[in-house]
């Protein structure tokens, strides 16, 4: 038997080690199927979320140059059952699933530093080359599939926590919420920068992408549209930038829940989970309505404040339906699947979005531009589909996802330190 597998779905032993004196005992390792759920439900909720990229004029490009505009407000202007389903949608997984894959990310880690402990490895070991890996992938997903790839920025953070994971919880602690401060200061300065200063951009007369960028991505060359990302690398590499103290912050949460047993299948776990769901629908969900009918000079706050508290009710959400589900059955077994293959599920979904809606293959954005949001609703339930049953099958015949054996392939040449 395995232990689940990290974000990148790579399966851990399944021994646990003692703990060291300065940390609670951890509990014997197993598979917690509600760990391999969670990423599934993550990599579905990043699609929900880019999906609207790809399906807009100009793809990716509306990073750069799209007006932020709330969902409820767009649908409070034009309340009928297109718009209103489109904002409700919107709303729900906005900054949401990112939170969720990043405290994810962080639960990853903590169980690869629990498996080195077993093995007797100098921490973190061979993760400083994992984390390279994972920079690698992540450039070039950037550069040949879509701009705002998540896995560059993962990497850098995982390196600077798989550092604090060898210093005192005191040290730990002191980051943790000195992070969260510094998260909250910068989101600050970014709303009052969006509320009263002019903002820059060269646009269309429509206030939108500029036309030479919208026929870029409709019927550009491949070639065209990499030089476009590599021409403005920076400004779409900006939320990593700006959101680097907030994810050290949670990595670091991923770390203390997955430590305290938050997501065993005990009483310990549901009492964690209880907590966590409390505090989403309490605190997360009246704080992500207000400030997404306060205006789009909310956004930071909604997408990187409000959002991510959402997250971790989603976490206890969740928890308490795997809690009651059948664990054979379709819904938990190809979720899990999914979450298992995680990092192969994230690029493919932004690969077959790709070739669905830019003019170098399908051409979908352009031919259904006036028609409305259903076909992209509709795009979201087939690409989920397709990721759902390509997982479950997948994982009946290899152990691990294509990507995920070959980053096991890479690092499995390169040997372990020990103390």
């Amino acid at each position: 038997m395995t232990s689940p597998p990290d974000a990148t779905g790579v399966p851990e032993p399944s021994a646990a080690p003692s703990a060291p004196a300065s940390e609670p005992p951890v509990t014997p390792s197993r598979r917690l199927p509600l760990l391999d759920v969670l990423r599934g439900v993550a990599i579905l909720g990043t699609l929900a979320t880019n999906v609207w990229l790809f399906t807009a004029p100009g793809g990716e490009a509306n990073m750069l140059f799209g007006e932020e505009l709330s969902p409820l407000a767009a649908a409070l202007a034009d309340p009928s059952p297109g718009t209103v389903t489109q904002g409700v949608l919107l709303l729900f997984s906005n900054g949401k699933f990112l939170a969720l894959l990043t405290l994810l990310f962080g639960v990853g880690l903590a169980i690869r530093f629990r498996s080195a402990e077993r093995r007797g490895e100098r921490r973190p070991g061979p993760y400083t080359w994992r984390a390279l890996f994972l920079f690698v992938e992540g450039l070039v997903h950037f550069t040949l599939v879509f701009a705002a790839d998540v896995l560059m920025g993962y990497a850098v953070t995982s390196l600077v926590v798989a550092w604090l994971l060898n210093r005192s919880p005191r040290v730990r602690d002191a980051v943790m919420w000195c992070s969260a401060a510094l998260h909250l200061a910068v989101i600050g300065l970014l709303t009052v920068a969006l509320a009263y200063l002019p903002q820059p951009g060269e646009q269309s007369a429509d206030g939108g992408v500029p036309t030479e960028v919208v026929d870029l991505y409709a019927h550009g060359t491949y070639l065209e549209q990499i030089a476009f990302r590599f021409d403005n690398a920076l400004a779409m590499r900006s939320e990593p930038i700006i959101t680097f103290a907030f994810m050290v912050f949670m990595f670091l949460l991923g770390v203390r829940l997955f430590r305290a047993g938050a997501f065993e299948a005990g009483e310990t776990g549901r009492r964690l989970r209880d907590r966590l769901l409390a505090w989403g629908i309490g605190v997360g969900v009246p704080l992500n309505l207000a400030t997404a009918l306060a205006g789009p000079e909310w956004f930071f706050v909604e997408r990187y404040v409000a959002a991510p508290v959402v997250a971790l009710g989603l976490v206890g959400a969740i928890g308490w339906l795997v809690d009651r589900a059948d664990p054979a059955g379709w819904g938990i077994v190809s979720l899990s699947s999914l979450g298992r293959v995680a990092m192969t599920g994230y690029v493919a979904q932004n690969l077959i979005c790709v070739l669905a809606c830019y003019g170098i293959g399908l051409g979908l954005a352009a031919r259904f531009a006036d028609t409305g949001p259903w076909w992209v609703m509709g795009l979201w339930a087939a690409v989920s589909a397709l990721l759902l049953i390509g997982s479950t099958l997948w994982l009946r015949r290899f152990r691990l996802g294509p990507l995920e054996a070959l980053q096991k392939a890479v690092l499995g040449r390169i040997p372990a330190r020990r103390p």
